[in-house]
């Protein structure tokens, strides 16, 4: 760690943030991603380990890290924890105290720990929508030096970067209204308020073996197949469906300004999952483990043209209907196939 109190400059030691990304995934993966390479630990392992289907009616957020999490038995949510079960992954929203935005950051960088940071893209120069589109976006902070007045910045996500940006251009980014933009429906209006995500692994993840990941697969087809009081697995998604179209047909647009964000987190969490089940199953010669990932990966990008044609349809939700109605089915279908080859694959293993 580079300490310099004197000049107040704050870095982490070693290599930079990893720039971890995929296609699929939204920020909220890409920066976590980036802490647990930094950790020692395989994002993909940790991130894909499992998959599941939850809908929380009302609780959708115009953000593009919006992750739906069930509170446990003492009220409280943890992102970490929703984003990967199985391992000991927890992250909580914090937000630094009027007197002194910075200390919460010295402090974390000061311990080696790097900082998730949520912004308004709108003020970022390194972002395409700079000036122009106003954005809720995760990006890592990895350093601060306050004496020239700079933030040092990491973002995987497309055009990806990694440099310094002035501090006042940061601030504005971290402490924006993020007010309602007309050029994006989806990720503005919500409200910056200089939120930061502490994410931490616990302990170390244990090897990844046929057999521990057969215990995850099991759960897969568990939460998919079994009744709950929340809107989760295959029928879930039926509930989910037959409102979102229910609310097409009604000219709700806010059903679809929802859609689009809320499958975002569905999208990169079938993305993660099917691709570790692929990639296990290529290194442990078992073609079915393969199929399996295979299958979770098209439930991903069934998910694509949901999402898209939700997009399209913002103006006439009415008129979107038969199309939106076609997507659903097409992905209903895409699950239940999934959750079959997954369950085949855990039979194996």
């Amino acid at each position: 760690m580079t300490v310099d109190t004197t000049a107040r400059t704050y870095m982490i030691t070693g290599p930079e943030p990893e720039l971890w990304y995929r296609d699929l995934i939204s920020c909220l993966q890409s920066t976590i991603g980036s802490v647990l390479a930094r950790a020692g630990a395989d994002p993909l392992a940790v991130l894909g380990a499992s998959w599941r289907f939850l809908h929380l009616p009302g609780d959708v957020r115009s953000e593009e890290f919006y992750y739906p999490c069930l509170a446990d038995g003492s009220g409280v949510t943890d992102l970490g924890a929703a984003l990967a079960p199985h391992h000991e992954l927890h992250a909580r929203w914090w937000q630094p105290a009027d007197d002194d935005v910075w200390r919460e950051v010295r402090e974390s960088l000061a311990d080696d720990r790097l900082v998730i940071a949520a912004v308004d893209n709108f003020h970022l120069p390194f972002r395409p929508a700079y000036g122009d589109v106003h954005a809720a976006h995760l990006v890592i902070v990895h350093g601060l030096d306050e004496t020239r007045g700079v933030v040092h910045v990491s973002d995987a996500m497309p055009p990806a970067f990694r440099g310094a940006v002035p501090i006042e251009d940061f601030l504005r980014s971290w402490g924006s209204a993020n007010p309602s933009d007309v050029q994006d429906a989806f990720f503005s209006d919500s409200r910056i308020g200089r939120r930061c995500l502490d994410v931490r692994l616990d302990t170390p993840p244990e090897a990844l073996t046929p057999e521990r990941l057969g215990e995850f697969l099991r759960t897969d087809v568990d939460g998919f197949t079994m009744a709950t009081s929340a809107r989760t697995g295959l029928a879930g998604y039926d509930e989910f469906a037959a409102e979102l179209l229910d609310r097409c047909r009604g000219a709700d647009a806010g059903a679809l300004r929802e859609l689009y964000p809320f499958g975002w987190g569905m999208q990169a969490q079938a993305a993660l999952h099917g691709e570790l089940l692929r990639r296990c199953g290529g290194r442990w010669d078992d073609p079915v483990l393969a199929a399996a990932g295979r299958a979770v990966e098209s439930v991903a990008h069934a998910w694509t043209g949901l999402r898209f044609t939700g997009a399209h349809g913002l103006a006439d939700p009415r008129a979107a209907a038969p199309d939106i109605a076609r997507h659903v089915t097409r992905l209903r279908g895409a699950y239940a196939l999934a959750v079959d080859a997954v369950g085949a694959a855990a039979v194996r293993l």
